[in-house]
């Protein structure tokens, strides 16, 4: 008897739990932001579908309740409320009222993440790797052989190091060339053009920067942070000519590169003026402002401001700028903002800083996939500099910057399907 009521009794607990939600909610009451999206992406990896609040208290998550979530989220940290599902459907009819700016978007599937990385790369020399790693978010790294060789075509989404991708390995030459790491580096890119069969490192780079293109156009999804933004598509502007000096590939550069730049090729940036000295820090006008000499600004004043997009008409831009604040500390990097006059007027601009012609995110189609740009290295480090320790991102749980990459990990998930209730 006693074992048939308890029995009984888990059978009703569990039909109530199925009807409780989680709310992970993403305001300035959660207490780590970034490991939230952690906490999405376990549900989706155990077959729980997440759906994403768009634009209520800032992009929060629910789910059905489970234990394994609900504890998982006491451990690692992470706010959340269990609510009821009359509560629930109080909070979608408010979502779907339509003079609300708010949507939801269903997230169905884990989305399988590739990091492209030299083999010499450090988890503190790249914010995405830190943020996926302190959310506690799997990834694989893979470098030119497996863009080349198709294996880039298993993941969903790429993120792109920071990769100077014309073969110019990053013009470090005039602060760095003499240095033992920078030595090691060009042997270490030499070997490996070799290996795949190329004469020249940039020559390398320009197939690579083709095979991202073309993972894009089959419906990859990529984000890119500093300089392999500008970089990536300088390389497939200048697939025809050679834009690198002699200390970079052994051979003077083409000195009608210019002139012959396709920028029908490129996927965000077109018009843009290459920096051919070879001892400046610098790739082209993209940049904005230029890295050399680094601009004089007072850190606690530079900021930048996301624009705010209809959550039911735009659900793509409105994803990738969910925030519990709008304006957001600048941060520096070797591309810190790109150029609005030189971007596309295909391309989508997700952030700018007010007032001037600094864009800060981007974000485009190509194909039947799409590409995300964000300037700047590091959102809690302001200048960082080579040698600097990694940022610890327990220090900055909530970080407003960190959470426009952790966007994009999530986005992949939804494959661009509203969930209408």
């Amino acid at each position: 008897m006693m074992r048939k009521f308890l029995l009984t009794l888990l059978l009703l607990s569990g039909i109530a739990s199925a009807q409780n939600k989680i709310l992970i909610y993403m305001d300035l009451k959660q207490t780590d932001h970034l490991k939230a999206y952690g906490i999405a992406y376990f549900a989706l990896k155990h077959g729980v579908d997440v759906d994403w609040l768009l634009n209520y208290r800032g992009g929060s998550f629910m789910m059905d309740y489970h234990d394994e979530i609900a504890n998982e989220c006491r451990v690692r940290g992470v706010a959340f409320d269990v609510i009821s599902s009359s509560e629930a459907m109080q909070i979608y009819a408010q979502i779907q009222d339509e003079n609300s700016n708010m949507d939801v978007v269903r997230l169905e599937k884990a989305p399988k993440i590739a990091v492209y990385v030299p083999p010499n790369f450090r988890p503190w020399d790249d914010a995405v790797t830190l943020a996926l790693e302190y959310a506690e978010i799997p990834y694989d790294k893979i470098w030119d052989e497996e863009i080349l060789n198709g294996k880039v075509y298993e993941y969903d989404w790429l993120h792109l190091h920071h990769e100077d991708f014309t073969g110019q390995y990053g013009k470090f030459y005039a602060s760095f060339g003499k240095t033992q790491w920078y030595i090691e580096e060009q042997m270490m890119y030499e070997k490996e053009a070799k290996r795949l069969g190329f004469k020249k490192v940039s020559e390398l780079k320009k197939a690579v920067a083709r095979g991202i293109k073309e993972y894009i156009a089959s419906g990859g999804f990529v984000f890119a942070m500093c300089s392999a933004t500008d970089a990536l598509d300088i390389a497939l502007a200048a697939e025809n000519t050679d834009i690198c000096d002699v200390m970079y590939d052994g051979d003077p550069p083409d000195p009608d590169c210019q002139q012959k730049l396709d920028y029908s090729k490129t996927l965000a940036f077109e018009n843009f003026k290459l920096e051919m000295n070879p001892y400046r820090y610098e790739y082209s006008d993209i940049d904005i402002p230029p890295s050399d000499p680094p601009p004089l600004r007072d850190p606690s004043t530079d900021y930048f401001t996301l624009f705010e997009f209809s959550a039911k008409y735009d659900p793509v831009p409105t994803m990738l700028t969910q925030n519990h604040v709008n304006v957001i500390h600048n941060f520096m990097g070797q591309t810190t903002s790109f150029n609005r006059k030189l971007i596309k007027k295909s391309v989508v601009i997700l952030a700018e800083k007010e007032g001037t012609d600094e864009v800060k995110y981007i974000h485009g189609n190509y194909g039947r996939g799409t590409f995300t740009f964000l300037g700047g290295h590091d959102p809690e480090d302001y200048q960082h500099a080579v040698g600097d320790p990694p940022t610890d991102l327990s220090l900055h749980k909530n970080s407003p910057g960190y959470r426009l990459i952790l966007n994009n990990v999530l986005f992949p998930a939804a494959k661009k399907k509203k969930l209408k209730t």
